[in-house]
């Protein structure tokens, strides 16, 4: 879908996730259907029917800022849905656009190697969702990281299309609609990269699950979410992932993995620390 039609799609999701109630209207009979009608939509954000019909009907190309604003507060979007429907309109936020460079920057480097000493498993995503960069701690997290070919290193291809993910991952489904949220938001961002539309109709056609969680339009950059492992290692454990922007570009994310001090999860990471050390590493 090109930019348009990804708008109309996105404001149709979001009408259609809130009732009556949620906005303060009182309905005048029982819906069948949940959701808003566009009508009330264009009450609501004080624009007129026509106009927003258009919108959703990828009629109407120069929508202003103030309109999306309104549209915005209406539909009770949050800020990382705000920045979707303004980059979907082909608006920016900033005003700089950003390279997909996806070189890592010697700094980074440096970041992860310290990470590393204090046992926390880390590393650098781009773009396209592809690893670009690790430490130790984190391929010993990720059993089965070093025998990955290039291609798979991918967080979205491991979690759809590699079934050990699913025995990783105690919280398989939670992880999977973060990866697709992710996504989302990315392809706001970059509605006409072709890599990323390449990788998205990838899962697309070989996994299934994706498909609907796909089709919920879920938009979201959690920066913060938890993780529950099994470990062939050192067993099951719970650890917080938090996503980190790089400041060399907004493209990159440092992925950092920490658990509660004094857990039995921080003793389980103490673990693979230690099993790491008895490894001999290219």
């Amino acid at each position: 879908m090109d930019r348009l039609t990804n708008l109309g799609v996105f404001l149709q999701s979001c009408r259609a996730r809130l009732g009556p109630e949620d906005v303060g209207i009182k309905a005048d009979r029982p819906r069948r259907v949940r959701g808003l009608r566009r009508e009330e939509v264009s009450r609501l954000a004080d624009v007129s029917v026509e106009y927003y019909t258009r919108l959703e009907q990828a009629r109407s190309k120069n929508a202003s800022p103030a309109v999306l604003d309104s549209i915005s507060r209406a539909l009770r979007l949050n800020e990382i849905e705000h920045a979707h429907l303004f980059a979907l309109a082909g608006i920016s936020t900033t005003g700089v656009e950003h390279s997909s460079a996806q070189g890592v920057q010697a700094p980074s480097y440096e970041l992860l190697d310290n990470l590393d000493q204090a046992a926390i498993p880390s590393c650098v995503v781009g773009r396209y969702l592809d690893v670009l960069a690790v430490n130790r701690m984190y391929r010993c997290l990720m059993i089965g990281y070093d025998d990955m070919p290039a291609r798979e290193r991918n967080v979205a291809r491991f979690t759809f299309l590699n079934e050990a993910s699913r025995e990783l991952y105690g919280n398989w489904p939670a992880v999977a609609r973060n990866v697709t949220g992710l996504l989302r938001f990315t392809l706001g961002r970059h509605p006409d990269d072709p890599k990323l539309n390449e990788l998205i109709n990838e899962l697309l056609e070989n996994c299934q699950d994706f498909r609907p969680l796909w089709a919920d339009y879920n938009v979201q950059i959690r920066m913060a979410v938890s993780k529950h492992f099994h470990h062939p290692i050192v067993g099951d454990f719970t650890i917080t992932c938090q996503a980190l922007s790089l400041p060399a570009t907004s493209d990159q994310l440092l992925f950092v993995f920490t658990a509660e001090p004094g857990s039995p999860s921080e003793a389980a990471l103490k673990s693979l620390s230690g099993w790491a050390q008895t490894r001999r590493w290219d």
